[in-house]
């Protein structure tokens, strides 16, 4: 999956950004397939620049924001509000229910083993 993310360049404790479209299997600041922007939080107020065109292109075609590049995407009039946003958080909750529900079945057929075992030993 494409996604649109922030790359962190700078120097040491000076950090500032570029807005990149990267394959999400790929490391933070590694390879990316396009820069669309950059974000400096070091002035007052911080800058953003961001190609609009890019980024409606990159949107169309099913690149999905980071939650950062989401906010600054809603700012700019880019997104619908906590559009994408709420679409990760249901995502990851969706995610967090399959595991508990996976835990649960591997404790419940764990307690069927040791009942098996129980009876078996018993007769």
């Amino acid at each position: 999956m494409v996604r649109i993310r922030l790359r962190r360049v700078g120097a040491k404790k000076q950090p500032s950004y570029r807005v990149v479209v990267a394959d999400q299997r790929t490391a933070r600041d590694g390879r990316f397939i396009e820069n669309i922007g950059h974000y400096d939080p070091r002035t007052d107020p911080p800058t953003v620049k961001i190609n609009e065109e890019r980024a409606k292109y990159w949107l169309s075609v099913g690149a999905k924001p980071s939650k950062a590049v989401a906010r600054m995407l809603e700012n700019m009039g880019l997104l619908g509000e906590g559009e994408t946003i709420a679409e990760e958080a249901e995502e990851s909750e969706a995610k967090a229910e399959k595991v508990e529900a996976s835990e649960e079945q591997v404790e419940s057929d764990a307690e069927e083993e040791k009942e098996t075992e129980e009876q078996t030993e018993d007769a």
